[in-house]
C-alpha cells in the first residue's frame, strides 16, 4: 500500500532554506514508504483568496487536488515578523475549497509543520501558529514540530545540513506523517 505525502512550503527565493528543509522532511517520508510530491516557491504564487471568485487558476486547482488525495502534508514556512509568510498563508486559504468534502479540509491526515527564521523566537511563533492553522483544519500535527534557527542552521546546494540533530528532526517529521498515513489509510480500507 503507497501513500501519498503533499509537502507544502518555501519561498519566492529558488531553492530556499525553508525548501531545503522541506525536502529534508519529505526524503523521512519517502524512507517510511510514501510517495511525495513537493509544491514550492513559484508553484504557490496564487491570487489573494477569495471564497466569492468561482474560478480558481490552473496553480490552484491542482494544490487543491492534490491536497484533497494526499494521505499526509508536511507544511513550511519561513517566519516573517513572527508569523507565517503570506505565500503559505495564501496557499494554506485555499484549503477552504475542501471544505464540502467528505473528510473536510485535513481531516484525519497527519502534518508536519516546520518552520524556518533568522532566531528563534520567530522560528518558534511561526511554528505555533502554523500548529493552531493545522488544528483549524482538522488536520493532526505530528507530535514533533521542528522551528530551525537560520542563524544557526543551514543547509547546502544538495539538501546537506550543518546541524545533524535538526537534519535528524527533519527526517523524523516526514516518518512520522507517513506513518501515521500508512496506519490511517490500512484502518479506513479495513473497514
Amino acid at each position: 500500500m503507497t501513500v501519498t505525502v503533499v509537502g507544502i512550503g518555501g519561498s519566492l527565493r529558488a531553492d530556499s532554506q525553508s525548501e531545503r528543509a522541506l525536502h529534508v522532511a519529505l526524503s523521512g517520508a519517502e524512507e517510511a514508504g510514501a510517495k511525495t510530491i513537493a509544491v514550492t516557491g513559484t508553484e504557490l504564487v496564487l491570487p489573494f483568496y477569495d471564497p466569492a471568485v468561482p474560478e480558481r487558476p490552473e496553480s490552484a486547482r491542482r494544490l487543491i487536488e492534490l491536497l484533497r488525495e494526499a494521505d499526509g502534508v508536511v507544511l513550511v514556512s519561513p517566519g516573517y515578523h513572527g508569523s507565517l509568510s503570506g505565500l503559505v498563508k495564501n496557499a494554506l486559504d485555499y484549503i477552504q475549497d475542501l471544505s464540502d468534502d467528505p473528510h473536510p479540509y485535513l481531516d484525519g491526515r497527519a502534518v508536519g509543520c516546520v518552520t524556518s527564521a533568522m532566531g528563534w523566537q520567530a522560528a518558534v511563533s511561526t511554528l505555533t501558529a502554523l500548529r493552531s492553522i493545522v488544528h483549524s483544519l482538522r488536520g493532526w500535527p505530528t507530535p514533533l514540530g521542528v522551528p530551525l534557527n537560520t542563524a544557526e542552521v543551514r543547509f547546502d546546494a544538495d539538501g546537506t545540513c550543518s546541524d545533524q540533530r535538526a537534519y535528524d528532526s527533519l527526517r523524523l517529521v516526514g516518518r512520522q506523517v507517513a506513518e501515521f498515513a500508512l496506519g490511517e489509510v490500512g484502518h479506513h480500507r479495513l473497514h
